[in-house]
């Protein structure tokens, strides 16, 4: 682990108290990075998370850490990105989903009767 990755690591856990770890999928994060991004700045702000590694020196990282300042952006955090009903571990970290979220089907338009 870089020397720069341990004081990003530092900095992130004293800015932050709430930290979750997510396993990186088997292709890494790819086109979803960007959208995971954009979603964790308009839910927590551009200055309310931060991501670091989350592997040990001298192993391959196949897992981040990511940092919120409470326990509900994280909360919201693993709803959306993370796999399963109830989210899967493993080896500790969260596991990342392969697909979207179910969107909502609004209902019809109805009147009441008169």
């Amino acid at each position: 682990m870089a020397a720069s990755s341990k004081l990003m690591m530092t900095e992130a856990e004293h800015r932050f108290p709430v930290r979750i770890r997510v396993a990186q999928p088997p292709g890494g994060f790819g086109v979803r990075l960007p959208e995971m991004h954009a979603w964790l700045d308009a839910n927590c702000g551009a200055d309310g998370w931060t991501i670091t590694p989350a592997g040990l020196r001298g192993v391959v990282n196949d897992a981040v850490a990511m940092y919120f300042p409470n326990t509900a952006l994280a909360t919201a955090f693993v709803a959306r990105w993370c796999a399963g009903q109830k989210p899967e571990m493993v080896g500790g970290a969260f596991r990342f989903r392969d697909d979207e979220p179910k969107r909502r089907v609004p209902a019809k338009a109805h009147r009441s009767p008169p």
